[in-house]
């Protein structure tokens, strides 16, 4: 079972135009995420997926591999799609957003494995997610929010507050969308050929395409993992991290 991952960066971000290109400790935020993910050594491949001929220089003369996208693309799921259209011996894909320098292997091989086995057979697309419990963040749009079943297949992706606390007094667990995705190659596929839902074109989560085809994502627990650096305020937070012993 071929098992490669693919970095979507583009270069232009509404909320933090250039990001992929900004410094974090000495290195560009794409060029950590790319280290990050090939050290984790559970792929047959890494490669970075761009539109952007500054982003393609940076990872390939320090030695990565990316691939230039040809056309333009709604969604970082679209572009690598592009990407995995002639690649016929492969068999599951790992989007890794290249605004999280925080990679580690462990949640990737959780992720990996949730495709394994007898029920792994029936499992075409999976995510990971995170606790949420400072309500600062839950609040906050910036954060993906995904409520699951008992089997932890999601049921809902929102910006918003989900589920919405009407009770106080019942117990309630948050969790935080971690945009890292795990496809079947054809179910990514099927994916590009549905154009973008009305779900998906409201919050500007591509998931919840996945969710209004009737496919339901596998989501995965993992600890935190960092900080994906979507504002300035992320890249700083994300260097208070490193600086801690």
């Amino acid at each position: 079972m071929k098992k490669i991952a693919l970095i979507p960066a583009r270069y232009a971000a509404s909320r933090f135009p250039g990001k992929m290109m900004a410094v974090l400790a000495g290195k560009t935020i794409i060029w950590r995420t790319y280290e990050s993910t090939r050290d984790t050594g559970v792929f047959d491949e890494v490669m970075v997926v761009t539109d952007s001929e500054v982003i393609f220089e940076e990872i390939t003369r320090n030695g990565g591999k990316a691939i230039m996208s040809k056309r333009e693309h709604e969604s970082g799921s679209d572009r690598i799609a592009e990407a995995v259209e002639d690649m016929d011996d492969v068999e599951i894909v790992v989007n890794v957003q290249g605004d999280t320098p925080f990679t580690r292997k462990e949640p990737l091989e959780k992720l990996l494995q949730v495709f394994e086995g007898e029920a792994g057979k029936n499992v075409q697309v999976a995510s990971l997610m995170q606790e949420l419990k400072d309500w600062k963040d839950i609040e906050d749009p910036n954060f993906v929010k995904v409520a699951v079943d008992k089997d932890f297949n999601s049921l809902m992706f929102s910006r918003s507050v989900i589920p919405y606390p009407r009770d106080k007094n019942v117990p309630t667990v948050y969790y935080e969308h971690i945009g890292i995705y795990a496809f079947r190659r054809q179910a990514l596929l099927r994916f590009t050929q549905t154009p973008m839902t009305p779900l998906e074109a409201a919050e500007k989560v591509e998931c919840l395409r996945y969710l209004e085809m009737g496919i339901p994502l596998k989501m995965v627990v993992t600890d935190y993992m960092g900080v994906e650096i979507d504002t300035p305020e992320d890249l700083e937070r994300a260097s208070r991290l490193l600086d801690q012993p």
